[in-house]
C-alpha cells in the first residue's frame, strides 16, 4: 500500500487550468481517470489526510503510485478526452457502465453504393446511420419487414448481393415486391439511396413530410387514371401508418427527446433511457452502474451522459449525430456540470440541446415509467446473481469464510424494524434457504414494549423481536405433541439491518438465553458494512463478492416486508370504527353494516328487524349491535364514540401481539 505522500506533486507544480488527471498504480496502469475545472484544486482533495477520505478513496490513493494530467482549453474539452482515456484504459475505480442486455440497432449502410438495412449489434462504423437501441430483436425484424413495403432496400449481404448480380436474378425478396433489386439493375443507385434516404427519415421521426408526398403522388396517379400504381402508393401508405401505429404516441407535441432515470443504491445503479421521436417510444436502453467511489445523483447524472453520448463524439465523421443527440435531455436531476455538458451536447448535435428534469404532464409521467423499469431491472439484475446455483453457493461460501463459521449458513433469518416516528412499530423476519428466499416462512412481530405501548428505539424492538424468535429455537413439544412446524429448523445466521448498536442488542440476548450456535452479524446500509457483535471495527467484503449481494437482498426484502406490515398496521389503525367493539360483530359484519345502511348513524336508527335483514346477521346480532351502539351514544357528544360516525379511531392501534403472514397463505402466528 502506498502512501499518498511519496507521489504527491508540489502545489506549485500543478496548474490551475482546466484538464484531465489520471492516477497510475506501480506498474504504470491507469487506474482512474477524471477531469477538472481547476486541476490544483481538484487534486488537493485526493491528497488530504486518509481518516479524512471516503473509504474508496482511501483505496484508490493507496493503490496509486503516481499522477499525471493534461492541460486543455475549455472545459468542455475535458469531457470528451476524459471519456477517451475511459474507453482506452478502462480503470477500475472509475464507474463501470455495463449494459444490463445486449440491444440491437437498425442500421442503413449509408456508405455503399447500394445502402442496406440491417439488424446489428456492437459497436458503430462510420458511415453508417443506427436507429434504436430497441427492446427485442424480434420487434426490429418485424418492423424493418413491415417498411420494406414501402421502402424496399436491399437486405441481402454481400455475398448474396453479388451472386445474385452474377446470375442476373434477384433473390426471393425481389420477387415478393420487398426489394427493389438494385442486383439486376431494377432500379438505379441514386433512386435506391433515395429510397434509404427515405426510409431513415423516417425511422428519424420525421415522418409527416413523407406521408405527404406519398399522398400526392397517390391522388396524381389517380387523377392520371394510373390506378395500378395509386393502388401500389395506397398499400405503401398503409404499411407505414401500421408501422407508426406499432408505437404508441407517448409525448403529444411531438417532441425528440432522450428520458433517463435511475435508481440506485451505495453499490450499484440502474440507469434506463427511452428513446422518444416525433412524440413516439423508438428505442430502449438500459446500463447497470457500479459505483466504484462516492457519487452524488448529480455526478452520476453527468457521468452517464457522458457514457451515452461519449461515443458519438469518439466516432468522427460518418455518424449521423443530429439524429442520435436530440434538442432534450431528460434527466432525474440536473447534471453537477449542466452548463459544459450542454455546451458539448450542443456540439455534437449542430444545433441547441437542453437538460431538463420533467416536472409535470406527459413528460413526467413517461418518466415515472422509465424509472420503473430502471427498478425492474436492477432487481432483476440482483435475482439474476443470486438465482444462479453457482453464484448462490459461492455466496453462502463466502459468508462461511468472512464470518468464521464452521458451515455454510443454509437458512439466514434477517430482521428490520419499522414505524412512524415511534407509532405503529412493526418488524419483520425473512428467510433465505440455500440462497433463495422462503416466502411461507416470513413472520412480523407486532412490538409490544415493556409496557405495552412500544419500544422506546430500534434496540430495544430489536431486543424483543430476538427475545420471541430465539425462545422457540430449541423449544421442545410436551409428550404426545405433533413438533410445530411453525419454523423448518432453527437457522444458522441471523443478519439484522443496523450497526454496532443493533448488533449489541441482538447479542445481549443470545447471551441472556445461551445461544451458541447461530451466528450474528448486522448490515450497516450507508457503506455497506458488516458488524460483529464482538468486534470494534466492521467487517468489509469485497464489492463484487456474491456473499454481499446475497446480504443486501436479504436486508431489502426484510425491508420491504417491514414497510408493508408497518403500512397495513398502520391504515388499519385509522380506520376503525364504532362497530368494532359490538361482540360478535367482526369486519365481515362490520362492512356488510356499513354497507347497507351507509353509516353509524343510520344503523342507530335502525330497527332490530332491518338490521337482522343484512346477510349474515341474525335477531340476537342485531339487538347486540343497537344496545352497543346506544351505550356508545350515551357518552355524550364529541366523544371517540361519536368520533367513529366518520371512520376516526376509537381503540388505539390493533393488538399488539397480533402477528401476520402477508406473504402466503399460512394462518396468522403468535411468536
Amino acid at each position: 500500500m502506498a502512501d499518498p505522500a511519496s507521489y504527491r506533486p508540489k502545489q506549485g507544480e500543478i496548474p490551475t487550468s482546466p484538464g484531465v488527471y489520471r492516477f497510475r498504480d506501480e506498474d504504470g496502469r491507469v487506474i482512474y481517470v477524471g477531469k477538472a475545472k481547476n486541476l490544483r484544486a481538484r487534486l488537493a482533495n485526493y491528497f488530504q489526510p486518509l481518516h479524512s477520505l471516503h473509504r474508496r478513496t482511501q483505496q484508490m490513493v493507496t493503490t496509486a503510485a503516481s499522477v499525471e494530467w493534461t492541460v486543455v482549453a475549455t472545459e468542455v474539452e475535458s469531457l470528451a478526452l476524459e471519456y477517451q482515456w475511459i474507453k482506452e484504459y478502462d480503470p477500475r475505480f472509475n464507474v463501470k457502465y455495463r449494459d444490463d442486455k445486449s440491444y440491437p440497432y437498425l442500421a442503413v449502410t449509408m456508405w455503399e453504393k447500394f445502402p442496406r438495412a440491417q439488424v446489428t449489434r456492437g459497436a458503430k462504423k462510420p458511415g453508417t446511420r443506427y436507429f434504436g437501441p430497441y427492446a427485442q430483436a424480434w420487434a426490429i425484424r418485424e418492423t424493418l419487414d413491415l417498411l420494406l413495403k414501402p421502402f424496399p432496400v436491399r437486405t441481402c449481404s454481400a455475398s448474396v448481393f453479388r451472386r445474385a448480380e452474377m446470375q442476373g436474378r434477384p433473390c426471393l425478396l425481389g420477387y415478393i415486391d420487398k426489394c427493389s433489386a438494385p442486383c439486376i439493375g431494377r432500379i438505379s443507385a441514386d433512386d435506391h439511396r433515395a429510397l434509404a434516404d427515405d426510409l431513415c427519415d423516417f425511422l428519424a421521426g420525421r415522418a409527416s413530410g413523407l406521408i405527404r408526398r406519398i399522398t400526392t403522388k397517390m391522388k396524381d396517379a389517380a387523377a392520371e387514371l394510373d390506378f395500378e400504381t395509386a393502388a401500389r402508393l395506397r398499400d405503401n401508405l398503409e404499411a407505414i401508418n401500421s408501422a407508426m401505429e406499432s408505437n404508441a404516441l407517448v409525448l403529444s407535441d411531438g417532441t425528440d427527446a432522450d428520458i433517463y432515470e435511475m435508481v440506485r443504491d451505495e453499490l450499484e445503479a440502474s440507469v434506463q433511457v427511452f428513446y422518444v421521436r416525433g412524440g413516439r417510444v423508438r428505442g430502449q436502453r438500459g446500463w447497470i452502474v457500479e459505483i466504484l467511489e462516492p457519487r452524488t445523483d448529480a455526478e452520476l447524472v453527468a457521468s452517464f451522459i457522458e457514457q451515452a453520448y461519449g461515443e458519438y463524439a469518439s466516432d468522427g465523421e460518418g455518424i449521423e449525430k443530429r439524429d442520435a443527440v436530440p434538442p432534450e435531455v431528460l434527466v432525474p436531476e440536473l447534471p453537477a456540470d449542466q452548463r459544459n455538458l450542454e455546451a458539448w451536447l450542443s456540439a455534437l448535435r449542430g444545433a441547441r440541446v437542453k437538460i431538463k428534469v420533467p416536472q409535470r404532464g406527459e413528460k413526467a409521467h413517461l418518466a415515472q415509467t422509465v424509472k420503473k423499469n430502471a427498478d425492474h431491472a436492477l432487481h432483476l439484475h440482483r435475482m439474476r446473481r443470486s438465482g444462479d446455483l453457482t453464484t448462490r453457493s459461492q455466496a453462502l461460501s463466502d459468508l462461511q469464510a468472512a464470518l468464521g463459521m464452521s458451515q455454510a449458513p443454509l437458512r439466514i433469518e434477517c430482521y428490520d424494524v419499522s414505524h412512524t416516528q415511534g407509532n405503529q412499530q412493526m418488524a419483520s423476519m425473512v428467510v433465505f434457504e440455500d440462497g433463495l428466499p422462503r416466502k411461507n416462512e416470513y413472520r412480523t412481530y407486532a412490538i409490544r414494549g415493556e409496557d405495552g405501548n412500544g419500544a422506546r428505539d430500534d434496540t430495544e424492538a430489536i431486543r424483543e423481536v430476538m427475545r420471541r424468535r430465539l425462545a422457540r429455537v430449541h423449544e421442545k413439544p410436551e409428550p404426545g405433541e405433533a413438533p410445530s412446524r411453525r419454523f423448518a429448523y432453527p437457522p444458522q445466521l441471523i443478519i439484522v439491518d443496523g450497526g454496532a448498536p443493533q448488533v449489541r442488542a441482538a447479542w445481549e440476548v443470545f447471551e441472556e438465553l445461551g445461544v451458541t450456535d447461530i451466528a450474528l452479524c448486522g448490515l450497516a446500509k450507508r457503506l455497506e458494512e458488516v458488524w460483529l457483535p464482538d468486534d470494534d471495527y466492521p467487517l468489509i467484503l469485497e464489492r463484487s463478492s456474491p456473499g454481499l449481494y446475497l446480504m443486501q437482498q436479504l436486508r431489502d426484502e426484510a425491508h420491504r416486508f417491514a414497510i408493508k406490515a408497518h403500512r397495513k398496521r398502520r391504515s388499519q389503525a385509522m380506520t376503525v370504527s364504532a362497530l368494532d367493539s359490538v361482540p360478535g360483530v367482526g369486519p365481515a359484519r362490520a362492512k356488510a353494516l356499513l354497507k347497507e345502511f351507509g353509516s353509524v348513524k343510520k344503523l342507530r336508527a335502525a330497527s332490530v328487524e332491518q338490521i337482522a335483514a343484512v346477510p349474515g346477521m341474525g335477531a340476537k346480532s342485531a339487538a347486540a349491535v343497537l344496545a352497543s351502539l346506544a351505550s356508545q351514544a350515551g357518552t355524550g357528544p364529541g366523544t371517540a364514540a361519536d368520533s367513529s360516525d366518520l371512520g376516526g379511531d376509537t381503540s388505539g392501534t390493533s393488538a399488539p401481539g397480533a402477528v401476520t403472514v402477508p406473504e402466503s397463505d399460512a394462518k396468522n402466528s403468535s411468536m
